[in-house]
């Protein structure tokens, strides 16, 4: 099986080493990395080569636009989940996450499309964590809290039901 990275930095290299078990071409895409096989904008002529594609780009914004740009085009957006992560078997995972090693998703929890849980984080039982989300290493997503769309959350916060870390800006 064949993968394509959009996004060769340091991000990108660690996205190759979780993909490295599953895939036996790994390619990326990159507008300045000379490791990149193309730019960005070749996505659509490499469709036929590549049946999966994933997006390494620590921007929320940037990253939901090409995950929609490459689902139009046809390529399937796998999950990467980490051999040594542990997910609940009621956890739901959607695709185009990334799911690092050492991390924890607990039961009935759901992470949707196109996010990222890094290192050592946790989202516990009962908690959403929305599409395009980056909860970073060593974070705890809280039982039964949700995590808003395209949201990062820092190095080590806690979100849970009642609190909010100190960057929140979002209102029902």
């Amino acid at each position: 099986m064949k993968l394509l990275i959009l996004g060769a930095g340091e991000y990108g290299q660690l996205v190759k080493e979780l993909a490295r078990n599953k895939y036996t071409t790994i390619d990326f895409l990159d507008d300045k990395s000379e490791a990149a096989i193309g730019k960005f904008e070749d996505y659509r002529k490499l469709k036929d080569n590549y049946s999966d594609a994933v997006v390494a780009i620590g921007n929320s914004e940037v990253l939901m636009e090409w995950l929609g740009r490459l689902k139009e085009a046809g390529y399937n957006l796998p999950l990467l989940l980490s051999e040594r992560a542990f997910v609940s078997p009621s956890a739901v995972i959607e695709e185009g996450c990334i799911i690092e090693p050492m991390t924890t998703i607990n039961a009935n929890a759901k992470v949707e499309k196109g996010s990222i849980v890094s290192s050592g984080a946790v989202v516990n039982h009962n908690a959403i964590v929305k599409q395009g989300c980056h909860i970073d290493c060593n974070s705890v997503v809280g039982a039964d809290a949700v995590v808003p769309e395209k949201m990062n959350l820092n190095y080590g916060q806690v979100i849970t039901k009642v609190t909010k870390p100190e960057n929140w800006e979002f209102s029902e």
